[in-house]
């Protein structure tokens, strides 16, 4: 049979199978199915004749249909598929979700761009949903998600009705990095902060489009400096990558000495990371003449000799715990919100500035 032809023949059914092998239905349903006792030349027959059907077992969409489950978590995540994969934390989180998976018989889906129009909530199958960095666009997903009628969790997210926060300190963290620079007596900073809003925009900040922002862990982060920094200045990357870090590193350090920040607080690692390679590309030295703050706790390589000052979260935790919530959901219970803690990591991205900046404040 050709393949147009094959693909095009109706699908062989359980009954035509139980039929040529000389059994009942639910005989044949308990070969496949394995949830029950059958003797071996019973099991040999209608093995045999789903070969010669071409049969390869039940229709998993019926099954899940019969269930009412498709055995499918997905994992919204606001980055495109390539980025996401490539930033370590969002790998740690993976991790801890599929470490929480144990024995549950479950698969993971992974969709990237929740804010995306060209990505449709309401079509996947999916009896939960773990929103990753979803915030600049939160909103729009949990809409369509809750009409579906599943578990929602979403990741350092905004409270909204039916749906579980599992968050970090980001505030907090980020006010403890700061008052570290304050503590080493920088006073000229800048902030590198995640994306502000859904066009991810690559801009200046200021107070209109941080007003405007629904980014919570950008918000968060940025809150949390400007309690020890309130006239910090500082730009929005397009992305949390080591390119939109050095892009972001450029526009800050290629100007004139006096214009120059003694420390960058970056929100991301890789954003820091970018920010310490635009900062060798002009020839500064760190931490003598640019100290940088990064957030996460990413052991990066690329950055040697160098180990990133930073607030390391725990994301693995972080992912074990949203699925662990979506699970005790499934079973009928009523998980409690969770926070977690970051600690401050030093580095040798830190230290006293090697200058003041002129008309700087206290």
């Amino acid at each position: 049979m050709d393949a147009d032809a094959s693909s095009s023949a109706p699908r062989p059914t359980l009954a035509a199978v139980a039929a040529r092998a000389g059994v009942s239905v639910s005989t044949a349903s308990l070969v496949f199915s394995g949830a029950g006792p059958v003797s071996a030349p019973t099991r040999d027959r209608v093995l045999a004749a789903a070969a010669e059907l071409d049969y390869g077992g039940p229709d998993p969409t019926a099954r899940s249909l019969r269930r009412g489950r498709s055995g499918v978590i997905a994992v919204v995540t606001e980055d495109p598929l390539t980025d996401a994969f490539r930033d370590p934390m969002n790998l740690a989180f993976l991790d801890g979700v599929a470490q929480a998976f144990g024995d549950e018989s479950a698969s993971l889906l992974v969709i990237p761009r929740a804010g995306d129009g060209d990505v449709d909530l309401a079509a996947p199958p999916m009896d939960a949903a773990i929103l990753l960095g979803c915030s600049l666009d939160l909103s729009s997903s949990v809409d369509v998600l809750r009409r579906r009628r599943i578990p929602i969790v979403a990741v350092e997210a905004d409270a909204h009705e039916g749906v579980l926060v599992v968050d970090l300190d980001n505030r907090e963290a980020s006010r403890r990095g700061a008052e570290l620079l304050r503590e080493l007596g920088h006073a000229a900073v800048a902030v590198v902060t995640l994306p502000l809003d859904p066009a991810r925009t690559a801009a200046a900040l200021t107070p209109a489009r941080e007003r405007a922002t629904n980014g919570r862990t950008t918000r968060e982060r940025l809150a949390g400096v400007r309690d020890v920094y309130p006239d910090a200045t500082g730009v929005s990357a397009a992305g949390s990558t080591i390119a939109d870090g050095h892009h972001a590193g450029l526009r800050l350090l290629d100007v004139p000495a006096r214009e120059r920040p003694t420390a960058i607080v970056a929100q991301s690692d890789l954003l820091a990371l970018g920010v310490l390679r635009a900062a060798e590309e002009l020839g500064l030295d760190v931490p003598r003449d640019l100290s940088i703050l990064g957030f996460d706790g990413a052991r990066l390589d690329e950055a040697a000799p160098h180990v990133i000052t930073t607030l390391v979260q725990p994301a693995v935790e972080k992912g074990e715990l949203a699925a662990a919530a979506v699970f005790a959901a499934l079973g009928g219970e009523q998980p409690e919100p969770v926070l977690l803690r970051c600690e401050l990591r030093v580095g040798t991205t830190t230290a006293p500035p090697s200058r003041k900046k002129l008309g700087a404040g206290k």
